[in-house]
């Protein structure tokens, strides 16, 4: 019986080098188309090759010797995964910029106790809650005004004195709590009067009447108004 020399190393082993024990190698049972021995295993050269018979295909190939002769799926691929379709994401949306033109007025008898320039309690409560939240939603203020108003009782040099510095301490009163625009006081005494009264009344209810009188103006002015 004729018997040849494998051609084909095992796939991905390494060269066997001369005088090297290669690894066994078992036939294939009932019959191998290999020569082998008494134990069935494939009987290989110094160099670590397979002896075949005369009897030797393609189909008696075995691991180790020719290895697998069918030849590999070429670039498997994995299939595509389906992807979900994702929600576009909605943009944020950004606030209109908010106008500061207004104007907001205070009594003075709620803002100052009468003949008085400290600021009352009942006035920084109103200025926290309805001026200062809208004044943290401009954008553009160019200047506030405040302007201090009294009722013409007393001498007309006394009331514009006193009418600028309350509406000065008013001014103070913003900057602390971090209004950082141009804040502009201004006394206007008893120039601009809201409301005339009976002179012949009694003082007291004279000084009633006379209240919307007193007060304080803040006029926010937008720089787009310009």
């Amino acid at each position: 019986m004729l018997i040849k020399l494998a051609l084909g190393l095992a796939i991905g082993s390494t060269v066997i080098g001369a005088n090297a024990q290669p690894s066994d190698i078992q036939a294939k049972k009932p019959n191998s188309a290999y020569l082998q021995d008494s134990n069935g295993i494939v009987v290989r050269s110094a160099y670590g090759l397979c002896w075949r018979t005369g009897t030797w295909l393609t189909a008696d190939a075995v691991l180790g010797c020719d290895g697998e002769l069918t030849p590999p799926i070429a670039n498997p691929t994995a299939p595509a995964i389906a992807t979900l379709p994702t929600q576009a994401a909605t943009p944020a949306v950004q606030p209109e910029p908010q106008r500061c033109d207004f104007l907001v007025t205070l009594e003075n008898d709620q803002t100052f106790p009468f003949n008085s320039t400290t600021l009352a309690k009942a006035a920084k409560e109103r200025i926290d809650q309805e001026v200062l939240p809208r004044l943290a939603r401009c954008t553009h203020i160019e200047s506030i005004r405040i302007t201090g108003h009294t009722d013409l009782l007393g001498p007309e040099k006394y009331n514009q004195q006193l009418s600028y510095k309350r509406a000065a301490n008013l001014a103070a009163y913003l900057k602390s709590k971090n209004i950082t625009s141009a804040i502009i006081a201004l006394g206007a005494g008893a120039t601009q009067p809201v409301k005339v009264c009976n002179n012949k009344l009694t003082r007291s209810k004279l000084i009633q009447c006379l209240a919307p009188n007193r007060r304080l103006t803040i006029e926010i002015k937008d720089q787009s108004s310009q």
